[in-house]
């Protein structure tokens, strides 16, 4: 977690001296507080995914760039295993590994995603254009789109314009893995 929380640290306080802005303008173009952008960057407190989602958003960036870097070489084929991120001991009931962290040629990171038994995750919209594919490798999913639960089986998927609230929900008492295929706009 301490690794973690250094990466997602280093990465804010670049970006906010990349563009040279205060942690009160931060604050403003990204909906989290200065105190807790402070703790952050100190160290003293590590986000969720939901208040990662923000920053991330309120900087025009990916998510994934907060967890890891963009592999130097694109042009190679890259190999990659499932390395589950513990971002916050708030969010113990969803575990997510970036699968491939984003990718500039194509815009896209890709997440395997895992949510324990009865739990509900909900997502602020990202971006505008931020479309999102999602699908079951194992269990049933529950995806709040417009007011309406849509529902997922194993190799079942789903694409949506992900610049709207959606929400997650596992109803079942089994874990449910699904992968998650983030695309940003040019």
């Amino acid at each position: 977690m301490k690794k973690m929380s250094h990466r997602v640290a280093s990465v804010l306080k670049s970006l906010r001296k990349d563009r040279g802005w205060s942690l009160e303008k931060t604050a403003e173009a990204t909906g989290v507080s200065k105190a807790m952008l402070g703790q952050i960057e100190r160290e003293e407190s590590s986000p969720t995914i939901a208040t990662l989602w923000k920053i991330a958003n309120g900087f025009h960036t990916s998510f994934s760039s907060f967890l890891e870097e963009t592999p130097s070489d694109l042009k190679k084929p890259i190999y990659r295993f499932k390395q589950v991120q513990h971002l916050s001991p708030a969010d113990k009931k969803i575990r997510i590994a970036p699968l491939f962290p984003f990718d500039p040629q194509l815009n896209c990171e890709i997440f395997s995603i895992e949510l324990l038994p009865h739990y509900e995750h909900i997502s602020l919209p990202h971006q505008t254009g931020v479309i999102e594919h999602v699908i079951v490798v194992k269990g049933t999913l529950e995806i709040l789109l417009k007011g309406i639960w849509k529902t997922l089986h194993k190799n079942e998927g789903l694409r949506f314009n992900a610049d709207q609230h959606h929400k997650y929900r596992n109803s079942s008492s089994a874990r449910i893995y699904f992968y998650n295929i983030i695309h940003y706009p040019e």
